[in-house]
């Protein structure tokens, strides 16, 4: 997951990176790790000074992932959201008001698409901004090494949901072509 810091941090993001109190840690706790995160950081950080705490984005792996929803119920502030090969035991987002870009991977046997990233970006209220790539063949750990087509995307969507960077939106709609390294995608266009 290392290679998103440097990535987001060169456009300009700050960016913080955590590892979960234990492997086990349920998708609810995960989320509750990720909004104490950036806490400390908008507020006990050397950092603090220079963020924002009006334009603040999570993003998550596998459980992880399910914790970025979850935060999205818990803190509807945030402007950004980002479920990796997202996995959890609630399908239903539609309470979901943050914007949201789910980033599935194909071949994915922990966090099947079909039970778990298509659902999830399926449930999300049409009056949010979202977004859905799906990578081709990717497996579980698809989103954890540096991708150029993953990049493209978590970059754009926060640009454009943090930063309100209109240059950002062609990245993003249409929702990428389905071919190549995307076996499936979608949006809710226009932006």
């Amino acid at each position: 997951m290392a290679w998103y810091g440097p990535r987001l941090a060169s456009q300009g993001f700050v960016v913080i990176t955590i590892d979960t109190n234990t492997v086990y840690d349920s998708p609810p706790s995960r989320g509750t790790q990720l909004l104490a995160a950036l806490d400390y950081l908008t507020e006990e950080s050397t950092v603090a000074d220079r963020i924002d705490p009006e334009r603040l984005a999570v993003m998550g792996w596998s459980m992880g992932g399910g914790g970025a929803l979850e935060a999205s119920v818990t803190r509807p502030s945030l402007r950004a959201s980002i479920p990796l090969a997202p996995w959890h035991s609630v399908s239903d987002w539609s309470a979901v008001t943050v914007p949201t870009l789910v980033v599935g991977c194909e071949a994915d046997t922990l966090a099947t698409v079909d039970q778990h990233a298509v659902p999830f970006y399926e449930s999300l209220p049409d009056t949010i901004r979202s977004g859905y790539v799906e990578i081709a063949g990717g497996n579980h750990f698809c989103v954890v090494y540096a991708n150029d087509t993953i990049a493209r995307q978590v970059i754009s969507f926060p640009k454009r949901n943090l930063d309100s960077d209109t240059r950002y939106s062609q990245f993003l709609c249409p929702a990428p072509s389905i071919g190549g390294a995307v076996s499936d995608s979608r949006s809710t266009c226009p932006y």
